[in-house]
Order: structure tokens, then C-alpha cells, then sequence
């Protein structure tokens, strides 16, 4: 089995291509998946995303975290999927737009033509927004709470995030916690997902989350921001209709090509 290796702002996947449904006879159990994504016996990846076909859009995106589950929306992941699916030819090397389908509907993706590696994808919808003392939440494709601090950059995220991600209120079904510095030009974050029960070197979702979570937040008239991760920086872009409707929102940055390589079937079959 083939796979290969894409990283967004430091955020890492294993890709698949089963496009024409090659991958049909390997059972993608939550074993397997974590045991691939598995930094130190596997090949080692924030998350897993397979390439699928779609009948209604040029492929569809599925989408599992490091530990083996499947998951919601990935912003990076959804990056480096489009920048994969020209890879392989699903989409045409010269193709300036692509589009596809995740868990949560559509999406479109824009190639930059003097800049190969620059990918920007456009998100859902946001109709709801929870404002509290101190943070928002939200749902950008996966659930994000955003808690503003001025020490973004020296906070014990793990730590720190394991507190909300495992509070009463989201335990059961979980969220993913974002760290957010906001500066005259740009905004410091850091951020804890679900699934990967650690810290990550950038969340797409999350960097949309934050970008407009500060907008809602600081009754700000910005509808472009500047996010600095650990992994890189990235972009977001969105139209503000009300305080709780958010439209028309772009997430951009680069997705890379890492490398390739082959997974013998025979050490997955004894995982099964």
C-alpha cells in the first residue's frame, strides 16, 4: 500500500489514494490508523485523510485522527488533500480550482500559480457563536473554544488544554482548545486537539476559529487576519454578516509534499 506524507504549517498526514477503490481490501480499523500515525512504530502523523471518489465534486476527503478515529473537519488536512489530489492527477497539473467533499459538505480549494505549494480552501459557514468571559465557541468544521491570553506563547498548552477539553462540559463528545495572543498585527496561537490529545504545530479550523473569534470578541472591523503557529503562518479571511454569521471565510497557507513510501500489507494484517 502506498501512502504519502503532506505537512500544512506543521500540521502532518498520511495520505492514501483510493480514488479507484485500491484500498478496498485493507481494513482501515482504529488500530491500524493509530498504528500508522504512530510517531515511533508507525510513519507518524497528526492525522490520516484517504482520497476518495465523489459523483457530485472531483473527490471526496475522509478524514481520521492520530488515534485511529474518524474525525471532523480538517482545515490543514484539507490544504494538503488538494495540493495531493493534483499530485496524483485526480486534478489537472494546470487546474486552478478543485473541489470536494467532507464530512462537513462542500468545500473549494484555490491553486496559486506562481506559488505550487500555496493552497487556499474555503470553510463552512459559521451561525453560532458562544461569547464568554474570556473566550468564544465555536464550530468552524470541527468545534473550537478560543481563550484569549497575553501569554499565548509560554502557556503549558497540554496541560492547560487537557483542563477544558476534559471539563464536564466537553468530556463526553470533546473540543479542541486554542491559545490566542491578539496584537496590533497579528495573533500568537496555540493550539490542543482532540484525538491527537496533544499540542499541534498549527489547526486550520482552529486558526479560522481564533481569527473570528477575535473579530466577535473585540467588536473588531478586521475581516483579514495574520495567525502565527508554531508550525508556520497562515491567513484567514471572511465576511461578517452579524455577530453570530459568518460567511464567505478562506483559510490559506502552504501545503508540502514530504515524502512517499510502502506499507507492506503483511505487517497490517497482523494488527487485524
Amino acid at each position: 500500500m502506498k501512502f504519502y506524507k503532506y505537512q500544512g504549517a506543521g500540521n502532518d498526514f498520511i495520505m492514501l489514494n483510493n480514488f479507484n477503490n485500491e484500498l478496498s481490501t485493507i481494513n482501515l480499523s482504529q488500530k491500524i490508523v493509530a498504528f500508522l500515525c504512530d510517531r515511533r512504530f508507525g510513519i507518524g502523523a497528526d492525522g490520516l485523510i484517504v482520497l476518495e471518489k465523489h459523483e457530485k465534486a472531483d473527490f471526496l476527503m475522509r478524514y481520521y485522527n492520530s488515534d485511529g478515529c474518524e474525525s471532523t473537519m480538517c482545515g490543514n488536512g484539507g490544504r494538503c488533500i488538494a495540493a495531493f489530489a493534483k499530485h496524483i492527477g485526480v486534478v489537472n497539473e494546470t487546474a486552478l480550482k478543485t473541489t470536494f467533499y467532507a464530512i462537513d459538505g462542500l468545500h473549494e480549494a484555490e491553486y496559486f500559480p506562481n506559488q505550487k505549494n500555496r493552497i487556499k480552501l474555503k470553510m463552512t459557514d459559521v451561525n453560532q457563536i458562544e461569547i464568554g468571559e474570556g473566550y468564544c465557541y465555536l464550530n468552524t468544521g470541527s468545534p473550537h473554544y478560543v481563550k484569549f491570553t497575553d501569554v499565548a506563547d509560554l502557556i503549558d498548552v497540554e496541560a492547560e488544554g487537557k483542563k477544558i477539553r476534559y471539563n464536564s462540559r466537553f468530556e463526553k463528545t470533546g473540543t479542541n482548545v486554542n491559545f490566542a495572543k491578539v496584537t496590533e498585527n497579528e495573533i500568537i496561537i496555540r493550539t490542543y486537539e482532540r484525538g491527537v490529545e496533544n499540542e499541534t504545530l498549527a489547526c486550520g479550523t482552529g486558526a479560522v476559529a481564533t481569527a473570528i473569534a477575535s473579530n466577535i470578541y473585540y467588536n473588531s472591523n478586521f475581516h483579514f487576519y495574520n495567525l502565527s503557529a508554531k508550525g508556520g503562518n497562515l491567513k484567514v479571511s471572511f465576511e461578517k454578516i452579524d455577530s453570530q454569521q459568518i460567511k464567505n471565510i478562506w483559510l490559506e497557507g502552504d501545503a508540502k509534499f514530504v515524502f512517499e513510501g510502502e506499507i507492506k500489507e503483511n505487517q497490517l494484517v497482523e494488527l487485524l
